[in-house]
């Protein structure tokens, strides 16, 4: 019997205003390319800087402008631009904005002061030796993060599998790629670039595997579908649908740090250089939490009394390992990393609870959670020893006497990642805490419990810091270096957010809430 063929051909329809933002993105970074290509090594710099902030701020605009209004299911019922989307857009391209003027550093010098001046260049070779005599500048650093940018764009609004591994790998290379152009450190940066692309290709065949066997379930790759075929209950490959979500679930939880896949995640914050640390910490976390958010609530939430729990071992788990993690680490940038792996616990606890008023607080704390991030990294990069970062613990003693303003807001930051009350901190705990005690059930609670405990373990870590910082001695040839105009921009919106989320947090809050509702 031949195949049935359709009487008419159906173009695909696509709504190109709901999409402008991430057109703007994409063309911005193909600029960035031909700016590499034809512009002079002596002004490139600023005007890849000058193209990167347009382009994200011309895609602010769009998103307000065009997106908003005309939110619907498009590109094939592949996209949704629903409130999730619209609001974690924005959030993304406000961290992108972030990340690109902390990229800009120089410190007076000639070339971005993060990024070695030939990434290809062996650690240590003359080709590199070079490089640096003749002022050469990385900066294709523009371009790719705009493109990581772009991909992460369509991974919060993907609205089938496919797209989804399409806008993972797109946003996945780049950052493999900036994670290994450290200036200092070359072999480390390198090592965590290597890493970091190696297990982040494991994840993507977890992910693709899951993807293969709920499309054998489903038979589609659309998430619509897939819920349907969980609800009707007739298909007759049921048995494949736990194992593919269980497989889609680690492909993504890799991203945002979740234990038992966390390992990548300390050497890439330590080796990458510090202004992409932050922004990937940040816009990551934030991209992967809202991809978790549409897979978990739109196509597998009917069944989630199969893997709910799998996932609530695994939140707990990575609340635990983080938290004691954290206490044991001697070095700045790892500490960070692992405080990151333990707020991924805390951000699964809100996921988990499956209700409306849970997908805002998740939100709420992704952005919480990523300005602060963006402007504490910033800050780790000021302080310095010998012309190199100053990342040890040891290096940071007695730094609130010698530099007491920059002392204070890292501090604040700090307490922020702790959860005191009056910082964004506070109110993005209660935000992802209270809807798991709400709904959640008992392991809800449990896991609420069970964040509240690693909270008291990790506040333990950002006090000790503190007092370091304050109470003891300092250390010798230790100093911070004064911040251009584009890092305490930075600093400074940061620790604003950290202030306002804490102090009036119902602006964000509010919008959060009322972009809570998915498309189908």
């Amino acid at each position: 019997m031949s195949a049935a063929v359709p009487a008419v051909f159906e173009a695909v329809k696509i709504d190109y205003a709901a999409i402008a933002p991430m057109l703007v993105v994409a063309l911005g970074a193909l600029i960035g390319v031909l700016v590499e290509a034809f512009v002079g090594r002596t002004s490139r710099s600023a005007v890849q800087l000058g193209v990167a902030v347009v382009t994200l701020l011309a895609a602010m605009v769009a998103l307000w402008v065009w997106a908003a209004p005309n939110k619907g299911v498009t590109l094939g019922q592949s996209m949704s631009i629903d409130g999730p989307t619209i609001f974690l857009q924005g959030a993304l391209l406000l961290f992108g904005l972030l990340g690109v003027l902390a990229m800009s550093e120089r410190f007076g010098g000639s070339s971005a002061d993060a990024f070695t001046p030939m990434g290809a260049s062996a650690p240590g070779s003359v080709q590199e030796g070079a490089a640096t005599k003749a002022g050469y500048q990385t900066t294709e650093v523009f371009p790719l993060a705009l493109f990581a940018i772009f991909g992460m764009m369509i991974f919060v609004g993907a609205n089938d599998l496919i797209t989804m591994f399409v806008a993972l790998e797109v946003f996945s290379l780049p950052l493999y790629i900036l994670t290994g152009l450290a200036r200092r450190r070359r072999l480390l940066s390198q090592e965590a670039s290597l890493k970091y692309f190696l297990l982040g290709a494991f994840s993507s065949a977890f992910f693709l595997f899951g993807a293969a066997l709920l499309y054998g379930f489903a038979g589609s790759s659309d998430f619509k579908l897939i819920a349907r075929a969980i609800t009707t209950n007739s298909s007759m490959m049921n048995g494949l649908l736990l194992p593919g979500t269980i497989l889609v679930l680690i492909g993504l939880l890799f991203k945002v740090g979740a234990v038992p896949f966390h390992s990548w995640t300390p050497d890439a914050y330590q080796g990458a250089p510090t202004p992409v640390t932050g922004f990937m910490a940040a816009a990551t976390k934030a991209a992967a939490f809202g991809a978790i958010l549409r897979f978990t609530y739109v196509a597998v939430e009917a069944g989630r009394w199969d893997w709910r729990l799998v996932v609530g071992i695994i939140a707990a788990i990575t609340m635990i390992v983080g938290a004691v993690m954290s206490v044991t680490q001697t070095d700045m940038k790892r500490l960070l990393a692992y405080s990151s792996v333990a707020h991924a616990g805390f951000i699964l606890v809100g996921v988990l609870a499956f209700d409306a008023t849970a997908i805002g607080g998740v939100m709420f704390y992704l952005v919480a959670y990523g300005l602060a991030t963006i402007a504490a990294f910033a800050i780790v990069a000021l302080v310095r020893q010998g012309g190199s970062e100053a990342t040890h613990l040891s290096q940071w003693a007695g730094l609130g006497k010698k530099h007491p303003v920059l002392a204070g807001l890292f501090g604040l930051l700090l307490l922020a990642f702790a959860g005191i009350p009056l910082t964004s901190g506070f109110t993005a705990k209660f935000a992802a805490f209270a809807p798991a005690v709400a709904h959640g059930g008992t392991m809800g609670v449990v896991l609420v419990v069970v964040g509240v405990l690693a909270s008291a373990v990790t506040a333990y870590v950002y006090f000790r810091i503190i007092v370091l910082m304050y109470f003891t001695e300092p250390a010798e040839d230790v100093a911070a270096l004064t911040p251009s105009v584009t890092t305490t921009v930075v600093v400074t919106v940061g620790v604003l957010a950290t202030l306002l989320l804490g102090i009036v947090p119902s602006l964000v809050l509010d919008l959060a809430q009322q972009a809570s509702l998915f498309l189908l």
